[in-house]
């Protein structure tokens, strides 16, 4: 059995490894209508919710797909009440604590992405410390998007190129994809091949909004914490069941 084939044991018999996606980023809905379904506080459907995250994580690991990227916090959800922005701040540091040896164990290379200079310093450490630990690890990329916003991400880089024009560093007639992706939050990180949303709701909520052009959309009624390997499994069956064409015929 060769290594590629020992990585790949527990992949569905119905999935075809070399129709699997490269990248695929969650949008993590459903916290709190689930923890109201269980008669929990919503601080609990976060708990639950870093849960579901861990265990996708590893089934992507596990099945030999190369990058996840999760949606954590938005620039939206500044707007949650403030003891529920606390708890999560407090949840997203304490978790990158606990699960940094797990993480170079398995060798996860984590990236940050999203205005994190307006985080709390205490979690901006924590989010530093982990990135610069796993950054020589060659395992999945995961990359989470914390106090993100697509249309925020496009704007700083519109301002960023701008300035470089105006100081001279940068020619209007340069400026094309590729240049622009290098000002992007994502820089270095293929654009998503599968987008997947839980709870059932029809909208990408500021999420990638250059990046997942091209990307399928896979929406499920599940809700966050419920997301498990069965449903992943059918996201990646009606995955290798769309014909991508990038707008060819």
């Amino acid at each position: 059995m060769t290594a590629q084939q020992t990585e790949l044991q527990d992949l569905p018999l119905d999935l075809k490894p070399e129709l699997l996606p490269k990248h695929v980023a969650v949008i993590m809905d459903g916290n709190g209508r689930w923890a109201k379904r269980q008669g929990l506080p919503r601080i609990m459907g976060h708990k639950a919710g870093v849960d579901a995250l861990k265990n996708l994580l590893r089934c992507c690991d596990d099945w030999g797909i190369e990058a996840l990227t999760a949606y954590a916090f938005s620039t939206e959800n500044w707007g949650r009440p403030h003891e529920e922005v606390d708890f999560l701040m407090t949840l997203f540091q304490r978790v990158l604590r606990q699960e940094l040896r797990e993480m170079m164990e398995e060798n996860v290379q984590m990236k940050f992405v999203g205005n994190l200079s307006a985080l709390p310093r205490p979690l901006q450490a924590e989010i530093s410390h982990s990135m610069e630990q796993t950054r020589n690890n060659r395992g999945i990329k995961f990359t989470v998007a914390t106090n993100y916003g697509g249309r925020q991400e496009i704007l700083q880089a519109c301002r960023t190129i701008a300035h470089k024009a105006q100081q001279g560093l940068l020619q209007p007639d340069e400026i094309d994809e590729a240049t622009f992706e290098r000002h992007l939050y994502t820089q270095g990180i293929c654009d998503p091949d599968l987008l997947i949303r839980t709870s059932g709701e029809m909208r990408v909520s500021n999420f990638l909004l250059w990046q997942i052009a091209y990307a399928e959309i896979y929406i499920t009624e599940a809700l966050w914490p419920d997301f498990n390997r069965n449903e992943f499994h059918r996201a990646l069956a009606a995955y290798q069941q769309r014909n991508r064409r990038f707008g060819k015929v």
